[in-house]
C-alpha cells in the first residue's frame, strides 16, 4: 500500500531588488529568494483539498512585501523574517526553508551628479539557507564561484601508482579551484544573541582566502582542511564548514617539438583544462559537533 512521504511546496527564484535612497546616494540589495513550506499537507496530495494550502503566489507576494516593510539588512536576516512569518501565521505550516542567493553591485565612480550608477560585480555569489520549525532555527551561509589560484607553493607527488597511472609527479605546480562552501551557525533559538551576519560572512571569506594563500600545499585536500580549520578556530559562531573544491588543472604544454624548453624556473606556459576535473569535498567540524550539512551541496 503506498503512503505519502516527506513533501514540501513553495515559490522558487523570486528575484527581488531593493533600492535604498540616502539622498543622492543609493544602495542596492539584489536577491534570488526561494521559499519551501511543509507541514499538514496530506490532504492536498491524497484528496486534492486545498484547505491547508497557502498559494505559492502568496509566498511570492510576501517576499516583495517584506522587502519593502522590513528592508533587507542581510540575506540571513531577511530569510529569518520570512521563515518566522510563514510558520507563525499559518497553522498548517510547520516548517519553512528559505534559500537565498545574493548578487553584488559596485558603485561606478564618476564626476557626474549623484551616486546611483552601478556595475554588476562580485568575486562570488553569497548564499544563505534559513530553516525554522516554530522552535529551532538552522542558519547555513555560504558562497559559490569564488575562483582562486596559487601560481606556486603547491606540489603533488608520492601518490599511489598502478598500470593506468600516467600523471607525472609535480614539485611546483599551479593550484586553482572554484570554492563552493557552506558553514552552519550554532545560533538555534531566539534566546541567543543573533550573529552579526554581514561581519561574519566577511570574516569567514577573509579566513578561507588567507588559509588558501598561506598554506604550502601538498594536496588540495590539505588546503581544504586548512581553510575549514581556520574558520572553526577564529569564528566561534560557526560549528561546521563544508567545502566542494574542483581542481582546476593546469598542465605544462609540451613545447619540445618547437625546440622550446617549458619549465617553471624560466616562466612556464600552461594549458588550462576545464574537464574532466578532480573534485575534492570534505567537512570540518568543531570537536564534539555532529555534521548536518549535506554531502551534496546542491541539495542546500
Amino acid at each position: 500500500m503506498p503512503i505519502l512521504g516527506q513533501n514540501q511546496y513553495g515559490k522558487a527564484e523570486n528575484r527581488v531588488v531593493r533600492i535604498t535612497r540616502d539622498g543622492a546616494t543609493h544602495h542596492i540589495k539584489d536577491l534570488n529568494v526561494s521559499v519551501s513550506l511543509s507541514g499538514d499537507m496530506d490532504e492536498v496530495h491524497l484528496s486534492g483539498s486545498n484547505a491547508h494550502v497557502l498559494p505559492t503566489d502568496t509566498t511570492k507576494n510576501t517576499v516583495y512585501a517584506f522587502a519593502k516593510e522590513h528592508g533587507i539588512e542581510s540575506a540571513e536576516q531577511f530569510g529569518i523574517h520570512l521563515a518566522r512569518h510563514f510558520v507563525t501565521s499559518q497553522p498548517a505550516i510547520h516548517r519553512a526553508r528559505i534559500r537565498i542567493e545574493e548578487y553584488s553591485w559596485e558603485r561606478i565612480e564618476h564626476s557626474g551628479k549623484g551616486a546611483h550608477s552601478f556595475v554588476r560585480t562580485g568575486q562570488e555569489t553569497r548564499l544563505a539557507q534559513i530553516t525554522y520549525d516554530g522552535s529551532a532555527w538552522e542558519v547555513v551561509s555560504g558562497l559559490k564561484d569564488l575562483t582562486v589560484m596559487n601560481s606556486t607553493d603547491s606540489e603533488f607527488w608520492g601518490y599511489v601508482k598502478d598500470k593506468y597511472t600516467t600523471l607525472p609527479e609535480a614539485h611546483d605546480r599551479i593550484l586553482a579551484t572554484d570554492v563552493s562552501g557552506r558553514w552552519r551557525f550554532n545560533w538555534t533559538d531566539d534566546e541567543q544573541p543573533t550573529p552579526a551576519w554581514d561581519t561574519s560572512y566577511a570574516q569567514v571569506k577573509r579566513h578561507l582566502l588567507e588559509a588558501f594563500a598561506e598554506t604550502y600545499s601538498l594536496s588540495l585536500q590539505q588546503t581544504l582542511y586548512a581553510m575549514g580549520a581556520r574558520i572553526i578556530d577564529h569564528r566561534s559562531e560557526i560549528d561546521e564548514v563544508r567545502f566542494s573544491l574542483p581542481n582546476k588543472h593546469h598542465f605544462l604544454v609540451d613545447l619540445a617539438p618547437f625546440g622550446l624548453k617549458n619549465d617553471t624556473a624560466e616562466g612556464a606556459v600552461y594549458f588550462a583544462a576545464d574537464r574532466p576535473y578532480g573534485l575534492i569535498e570534505a567537512t570540518v567540524l568543531r570537536d564534539g559537533v555532529e555534521a548536518r550539512i549535506p554531502a551534496d551541496l546542491t541539495n542546500l
